[in-house]
């Protein structure tokens, strides 16, 4: 298989990254600080995957990239809010995050769980005040991206994880990264779909594909997380092991998990070929999320 960078479109990394650091938090001046550690946050780099599937999806069902950058700016925001928040030292006291401080390193706890607060308003005041659409169909992907973010999705994933609560057993753990990991991600799809008012089998078929595509991302990165080094993930390696948390490879060992990783890529290759015949983007995100070293 192709090397993994060589797989990634850079091209839609390279536009989200442009706007990203176009965007302005507010304009009082007395806030500067905490502006400063929302962009440290948001600018610290990465792959961008899920505002990149969300461009690489309208190209899918060809409307232009461009045209739907308020909600992959927005899901941007909010996975970067997400992650301050799970460096925190209530949740996974993590100091290193894309290779530098963490933001409450950088700023202080208390900066820092605002700065997150913050990025998720903004995403919304984002999404609602510039994507262009039916006022119906935009109304609808923020409610998508709500409630991919919400209890029933990325926060009550997180909720299981700290408290461990999730069921026994393999689908436990299915649950678990469905809510935590793979919502966000299927939003990152299934938004664009809803705000360029798509019809309603698309959808269907999209979120099948979107949904094993979260499963893939997880188990690689579980398996990531205790074969790669500090320098190579960019934030501390085997954080889940010293918390003792569930993971693909704590469930199953590591060829377990390998196994799960490559029926995972094959089945997200199949249900992507099922919704996008023409998707060659989101067919390369796919085979990069499977091979990708960081």
């Amino acid at each position: 298989m192709t090397a993994a960078a060589d797989l990634y479109p850079d091209e839609l990394r390279l536009l989200v990254d442009r706007e990203l650091a176009e965007l302005r938090f507010g304009e009082e001046r007395s806030t500067d600080g905490i502006r400063e550690a929302m962009r440290y946050s948001v600018l610290a780099g990465g792959k961008r995957v899920r505002p990149v599937l969300a461009l690489a999806t309208a190209r899918a069902i060809g409307i232009d990239p461009a045209r739907i950058l308020p909600v992959a700016l927005a899901v941007e925001l909010i996975h970067t809010y997400s992650l301050i928040h799970d460096d925190l030292p209530a949740m996974d006291d993590d100091d290193l995050r894309r290779g530098r401080p963490t933001c409450h390193k950088a700023f202080g706890e208390d900066v820092a769980i605002l700065a997150g607060d913050a990025l998720y308003a903004e995403a919304f005041a984002l999404l609602l005040g510039h994507q262009t659409g039916e006022p119906a169909d935009v109304l609808a992907a923020s409610a998508r991206l709500a409630t991919a973010t919400g209890v029933d999705g990325m926060v009550g994933g997180q909720y299981l994880d700290v408290k461990d609560a999730m069921p026994n057993g393999v689908e436990g753990l299915r649950l678990l990264h469905a809510l935590k990991t793979g919502r966000l991600i299927g939003a990152s799809v299934e938004c664009v779909l809803l705000a360029t008012g798509a019809p309603a089998e698309q959808l269907v078929a999209y979120q099948a594909f979107a949904a094993e595509l979260g499963v893939l991302f997880q188990v690689v990165d579980d398996i990531l997380d205790v074969t790669q080094t500090a320098e190579e993930l960019g934030k501390p390696q085997g954080s889940d092991e010293r918390h003792g948390k569930r993971t693909y490879v704590s469930e199953f060992g590591l060829d377990g998990a390998r196994d799960l990783a490559r029926d995972a890529h094959a089945h997200a290759r199949e249900l992507l070929a099922a919704a996008a015949p023409a998707g060659d983007e989101l067919a390369r995100i796919t085979d990069y999320i499977a091979t990708r070293s960081s």
